[in-house]
């Protein structure tokens, strides 16, 4: 849902960017190193497999660029974006055109933008104001056009349109008065319609020739509703593949037979949910599927891919995912992720299994000591297992097990959503956090995703309280193994992390010696006013997972789990980071809790960015928070700092209260 990023102590020992670490002191990595634009990123082969495509700097402004796939080296800029990046892209069906979208200041109003390879001109296909585009369909089969979702005309919902790309005509293709969405098949012909329904559930509907049947095809209960999806039909058109956890725990992939309607296993795993599958480029059958429990695995359905899987295991130098492959199946894109080095690109050609390194994410940081991470299965008090991740710095002597053999501060880092999970792999602000002293802890609890329904169900009505005692249970077990001491972890999140940050701080407000809330809710009743007209279709699951705003039970459990409520309990240290645009957790959730503390004359810094939504998208605006950040935590918890030098002067940082509780910030102002 809303997924995004004290006792006073000595002041942090503060190291110059390029300053020679004493003897046996770890390197400091600069900032701008992990938190700047990278080098490349994003990458994807065309379907026709004559071109790479991904998204580098033009003029320090992140754009897409286009290469020969047999030339990589005559790289070109397509576009000529000035202030906010492009941050994905993805190709036309008949690789003449890169897509993608775009919003203004983080509104998230995303329109749809595609650029001629040829020619270089560039078609805004959406010009509309207040509007959101969805991408519906992309089809191997049907080159000319795709289906696009706009909500130009009830911002609840979105009509779905025919585009054509070369002229950029939208054509009408059905007028949604009610349903979520919609699934197509391979010939762009509307097959599955998805309503909620009020039970917080959904159901899914067939659509013949336009018209949605009365009758449900499927109706799948709050329980199953983030575990059970059609995914996609086969190319034919006779097979619908399923991710569903009916009757089961983790989510497993079926294949539905389509005329009769009887549906087969295909793959489950008792651990975690079906997360990810490879199909067939011609035919559209499943050839892989991919699970992550507590890392990600690829495991082959028959012959296909068996050998090419296993080699991409035996000679990748880390974690890999499938990025893109051609309609001809005979190149791949390779995303591979060694935890320890910057993300890297390559080009797998299946014939004679040839790898090619195409580029380095952030290749500032090859040869930076960057640590590995380590997957933990911690208890939580009433026996659920919290699959977490731990990196520890250079200073805790950690063994090969990840096991230190002296305590560190820590710094608790809590992901968004809630309905999102925490992930095995490179991570930028836990390489930063442990560079600077700190043991970084990422913990799922309850009602994260892809642990299966029941793990998620767990988190239900139990914001601020059982998931917020599974953050307690880890900091505990963190306290116990030697990681860290009671006295020294700060907690710090994004979103759903945000309000995390603030319901520790407020509920539990000696646990943490300070805290870090980047765009989260203060008050739970205002952010479920406040959710986009877009989200309409969910609204009921919020309010079945979340509560109820319109009963007196759910006003009053809204009431009672809402750190606003409690501001005057706050005793350490607290920044605010937040997006003036947000349109997920609105700039008044950070405004009230700001304005309750300073009216306490409780200690808080707040700083606001003009031209930001929900998170920071601008590098100048990340580095610039960040700089106030580890500055923060140094004071904090007695750890390593870069100075904020001229950071916040770089970006548009608006410093709203209480700048001098910050080290440097009043500094970095003049």
């Amino acid at each position: 849902m809303i997924r995004y990023v004290l006792p006073v102590l000595l002041f942090a020992s503060v190291l110059p960017a390029h300053a020679q670490a004493p003897a046996g002191e770890v390197p400091l990595i600069e900032r701008a190193k992990i938190f700047g634009n990278p080098s490349k990123s994003g990458g994807k082969i065309s379907p026709d497999g004559r071109w790479l495509s991904w998204i580098a700097p033009r003029d320090g402004v992140l754009n897409v660029w286009v290469a020969p796939a047999s030339d990589p080296s005559q790289a070109r800029p397509l576009t000529q974006e000035k202030l906010r990046p492009i941050r994905s892209s993805f190709w036309s069906p008949d690789s003449t055109t890169l897509l993608f979208i775009q919003d203004k200041g983080g509104d998230e109003n995303f329109l749809l933008y595609g650029v001629n390879v040829a020619s270089g001109k560039q078609i805004d296909y959406t010009p509309f104001e207040k509007t959101r585009v969805r991408v519906i369909q992309i089809s191997s089969k049907v080159k000319d056009r795709i289906l696009i979702g706009i909500n130009n005309r009830d911002a609840r919902w979105h009509d779905v349109y025919s585009l054509e790309l070369a002229s950029g005509k939208l054509t009408l293709v059905q007028r949604n008065d009610g349903y979520g969405g919609y699934v197509a098949d391979e010939l762009l012909n509307l097959r599955i319609a998805s309503k909620a329904r009020g039970d917080g559930g959904t159901a899914y509907y067939r659509v013949t020739d336009g018209k949605v049947e009365a009758t449900p095809l499927a109706d799948v209960g709050l329980e199953d509703a983030q575990t059970t999806a059609p995914l996609a039909f086969t190319a034919d058109g006779k097979t619908l593949y399923w991710t569903d956890s009916r009757g089961r725990n983790t989510s497993a992939l079926l294949a539905q037979d389509v005329a009769s309607g009887k549906s087969t296993l295909v793959a489950q795993d008792a651990r975690a949910d079906i997360s990810d599958a490879l199909y067939d480029t011609r035919t559209g059958r499943v050839q892989a599927y991919a699970v992550e429990y507590l890392q990600q695995d690829y495991l082959p359905l028959g012959e296909d891919l068996k050998d090419d899987l296993a080699f991409l295991k035996k000679h990748t130098p880390g974690q890999f995912t499938v990025t893109s492959r051609t309609d001809a199946d005979d190149k791949w894109l390779v995303a591979v992720d060694a935890v320890t080095a910057p993300v890297s690109s390559w080009l797998y050609e299946r014939k004679g299994r040839k790898l090619t390194r195409l580029y380095v994410t952030r290749p500032e940081l090859e040869g930076a000591p960057l640590m590995p991470m380590h997957a933990q299965e911690i208890k939580a008090r009433d026996g659920l297992t919290l699959v977490s991740y731990l990196t520890l710095p250079q200073a805790s002597k950690a063994g090969p097990g990840g096991m230190p053999s002296q305590p560190v501060p820590m710094v608790l880092l809590v992901h968004g959503g809630p309905w999102a999970r925490d992930t095995y792999g490179y991570n930028g602000y836990h390489q930063w956090l442990a560079n600077r002293g700190y043991a970084v802890l990422s913990v799922n609890f309850r009602g994260s995703t892809g642990f299966g329904k029941q793990f998620i169900s767990a988190g239900d009505l139990q914001w601020g309280r059982k998931m917020h005692d599974d953050l307690l249970d880890a900091v505990q077990w963190a306290v116990q193994s030697g990681v860290t001491t009671a006295d020294k972890v700060a907690i710090m999140g994004g979103s759903y992390g945000g309000y995390a940050t603030l319901a520790g701080m407020a509920f539990t407000p000696t646990t943490f010696a300070c805290g870090v809330d980047i765009v989260g809710p203060s008050n739970l009743f205002t952010l479920l006013q406040t959710i986009p007209p877009y989200w309409e279709a969910g609204k009921q699951r919020f309010y079945k997972r979340m509560g109820d705003p319109n009963t007196e039970e759910g006003k009053a459990l809204l009431k009672e789990r809402s750190p606003l409520n409690f501001a005057q309990n706050i005793q350490r240290p607290l920044l605010i980071g937040q997006g003036a645009n947000d349109p997920r957790v609105n700039v008044a959730e950070s405004d009230q809790i700001v304005a309750a503390m300073a009216a306490k004359n409780i200690p808080v810094t707040y700083v606001l960015f003009p031209d930001e939504g929900h998170g920071f998208a601008r590098p100048v605006n990340n580095i610039a928070f960040n700089a106030v950040t580890e500055n923060f935590l140094g004071k904090c918890l007695d750890g390593r700092a870069e100075p904020i030098g001229a950071t916040l002067k770089a970006s548009t940082a608006q410093v709203k209260h209480g700048a001098g509780y910050a080290p440097g910030l009043q500094e970095a102002m003049r």
